[in-house]
């Protein structure tokens, strides 16, 4: 009898010792930060004290009092966002169900109180599944498994949460661009369509060359009330990528044009360098295969059998003898395999290993292919954008500068001037647009040289901005 009650002894330690380990999400946070450094700066943190929330106010006014930059942006989603800790949180979440599979079930105690004429019999029954205990190193090994897996996919998602904020501002930049050149070009119209009427009226016009004035103010109208709302849309989907209240919205203020070109693109070796290795995904398909394979060898023995143990003390009083007798033994509960042998578990079982170890070998293959063509994109962008700002603004801007002189030397008129400006128009849309492109095309190789593929969107963004580089 002392061998089980030593046996129990045993295992209420281990139990104690499988309940110890908890969930340190504040590491899971800075292993986030470690890994995506390039995206959140070290920023990234879970909200939970006042002190925290203080800090994170401080700063979100802070950066709401200069205009906004794209780095700026995205310390602001990350202090500021209540989806960034959402993700957070839930992300706590995930991993704390990883730590609780590494435990083991709770032992039940069951007391039983039966009396028959003058005996009254009281028993104690300690139980707990024996294959719990006996595979609890194994499950821990799986835990710890998932609980990786659950810090890479909080990675991943850090990355594509920054990477939306990123293209946000980019597309609400770019639209507010657009507006202002619209507001250019509507005023120059409008001014063209005035000149024109009083021209008709003197008789110097005749109703086609008006008309054809009056048709183009009515078409940069439109155009204006077009790029109005786009501006109103790309910046509100931005205040919503960045959680801000009304009333910081009304705080928030963007540059007036995107970014420079950098001097230099960044060359295929530095892209593909380690990119494998990095690349979360494939890290994500990596641990799902080891976990498949691990929990498959467990879960084998639980589908053909499962042994609990029971320690039992139990006391028999009889009132007539006045006397008590103690009974002390061990119930061993299995479950016999009659009815069902496991061979559907075993099945799912082997369905998820084959699709874990084929879907690792898809994304490895995948990996290499999608950063090509997410570089070709990028490179491609900076080729269009450079050859707008080198090549084609500048020959655009060489005519419009020589109509100047040739309007001053009374050669040409207004209206032929006017002309010049029209012809302009695609050109400074198109510059503009290559400028968005390449911006959106660097943050969609950034997320796929760290995290998973995220699309460029080239063709979103509708009609784009005149500004920066795209001279008048």
């Amino acid at each position: 009898m002392k061998r089980i009650f030593r046996l129990g002894a045993l295992t209420a330690a281990v139990l104690v010792l499988a309940g110890c380990a908890s969930v340190n999400i504040d590491q899971a946070v800075q292993d986030a930060n470690d890994s995506t450094t390039t995206f959140t700066g070290g920023k990234l943190e879970l909200s939970r004290t006042a002190q925290q929330q203080q800090a994170r106010t401080k700063l979100t006014n802070e950066l709401l009092g200069k205009p906004l930059s794209m780095d700026d942006a995205v310390q602001l989603a990350l202090a500021n966002s209540p989806a960034v800790q959402t993700l957070l949180a839930q992300s706590w979440s995930e991993l704390a169900q990883a730590n609780q599979a590494g435990r083991i079930s709770n032992p039940v105690f069951t007391f039983e109180r039966i009396r028959f004429a003058d005996e009254l019999e009281l028993g104690r029954l300690l139980s707990f599944g024996l294959l719990d205990l006996l595979t609890l190193p194994q499950r821990r090994i799986i835990a710890r498994g998932q609980t990786d897996q659950a810090k890479v996919q909080l990675s991943a998602n850090v990355v594509e949460q920054v990477t939306q904020v990123r293209q946000g501002w980019i597309r609400a930049v770019t639209a507010q661009q657009t507006l202002q050149y619209a507001e250019q070009v509507n005023r120059t119209a409008q001014a063209s369509a005035e000149l024109a009427k009083r021209m008709q009226q003197v008789g110097n016009f005749t109703k086609l060359q008006r008309t054809r004035q009056q048709a183009f103010y009515a078409d940069a109208t439109a155009q204006l009330a077009s790029s109005q709302h786009a501006a109103t849309a790309a910046r509100e989907e931005l205040i919503r990528q960045l959680g801000l209240t009304d009333a910081q919205a009304k705080e928030l203020k963007l540059p007036e044009r995107l970014p420079d070109l950098p001097k230099a693109p960044r060359q295929p070796e530095v892209v593909n360098a380690n990119a494998m290795q990095q690349r979360l995904d494939v890290q994500m398909a990596r641990s799902q295969l080891d976990i498949a394979g691990k929990s498959q060898g467990l879960n084998l023995l639980n589908s053909l059998v499962d042994v609990e143990l029971g320690i039992r003390r139990d006391t028999v009083f009889d009132n007539s003898a006045g006397t008590s007798t103690p009974r002390r033994g061990f119930e061993l509960g299995i479950r016999l395999p009659i009815f069902d042998w496991g061979s559907a578990q075993r099945g799912v079982m082997n369905a998820q290993s084959l699709a874990a170890a084929s879907r690792y070998e898809s994304t490895v293959r995948g990996a290499s292919s999608q950063l090509r063509e997410s570089y070709s994109a990028y490179r491609t962008a900076y080729d269009v954008a450079k050859h707008y700002r080198d090549e084609i603004v500048p020959l655009r801007k060489t005519m419009a500068e020589e109509n100047i002189l040739r309007y001053n030397g009374m050669l040409i008129g207004v209206f032929e001037l006017l002309a010049d400006t029209r012809d302009q128009i695609s050109s400074v849309t198109a510059a503009i647009n290559a400028y968005q492109q390449f911006w959106l095309a660097d943050a969609a190789l950034a997320a796929s040289m760290t995290g998973k593929p995220t699309s460029m969107a080239m063709a979103a963004g509708g009609a784009t901005s005149g500004g920066a580089d795209a001279g008048h």
